[in-house]
């Protein structure tokens, strides 16, 4: 079984080094074949110079597309060199790589998409900001008004596909603050969605692209519960001839 690790990176050129080192924890067994890519996504920084001379296997993109631009780049990636499984897996090193065979287990049992969850249960002893949960929580609320499913961590860019969402997703995968958007237009399209507990990293070199600006976290959460809410409401159930 062949599985993509995707690993979108914009200024991580303190982080890469050691995020692809992590996967090594992922001790997966000989069934599968583990690869990774890293997107990216026109760093300003030296992300690009550390991972050519590290002979790191990287898509260099000539501008910054943003987080969905650079997602969708490594599902393109996956589908045209068809993996059985992709694996998002953010650049910053916070998330766990001892998790991904977990993931991949949920796929196996069923599941379309498995979602790398930090609050269906508490694991991580790294928390995320009051307000930042605070704004977790309404988006959870808003999915569930609109699809009847509760997702506990719909921000989360931890997550498994399995080939017929890598499909999806290399068609089709929104541009901005992707993860709540793409969860919506899955459930309301009849896939199905699981979450498993996972122990996240504090980041520990660079900043969250949230925090360079006071007005994004407000303009993240406009946007995104705009997208939500359209995507509720015009998205289609899979065979709906009316789609």
């Amino acid at each position: 079984m062949k599985v993509l690790i995707i690993i979108p990176a914009y200024n991580e050129a303190l982080n890469i080094i050691r995020t692809v080192d992590s996967l090594k924890d992922a001790k997966l067994g000989k069934k599968y074949t583990l690869d990774y890519v890293i997107i990216n996504d026109g760093s300003l920084d030296n992300t690009k110079e550390i991972c050519e001379e590290n002979n790191l296997n990287v898509i260099n993109l000539p501008v910054n597309l943003g987080i969905g631009g650079a997602v969708q780049t490594g599902y393109k990636y996956a589908y045209y060199n068809n993996y059985d499984i992709a694996i998002q897996y953010d650049g910053d090193g916070q998330h766990d790589a001892s998790y991904i065979k977990d993931l991949i287990k949920e796929i196996e049992d069923g599941n379309d998409i498995v979602i790398g969850s930090r609050f269906v249960k508490e694991l991580s002893e790294f928390k995320s900001t009051f307000i930042r949960r605070c704004g977790i929580n309404f988006l959870s609320f808003l999915i569930k008004i609109l699809t009847g499913k509760k997702i506990y961590d719909p921000t989360s860019g931890f997550r498994a596909s399995n080939a017929k969402i890598i499909k999806e997703f290399a068609k089709d995968y929104p541009t901005d603050f992707p993860e709540p958007d793409s969860i919506t237009k899955l459930i309301k399209r009849g896939y199905r969605i699981s979450e498993i507990p996972v122990k996240m990293k504090p980041r520990l070199d660079g900043v969250s692209s949230l925090t360079t600006n006071i007005f994004k976290p407000a303009y993240y959460m406009i946007k995104v519960s705009i997208a939500i809410v359209i995507a509720g409401v015009t998205t289609k159930k899979v065979g709906d001839k009316n789609e």
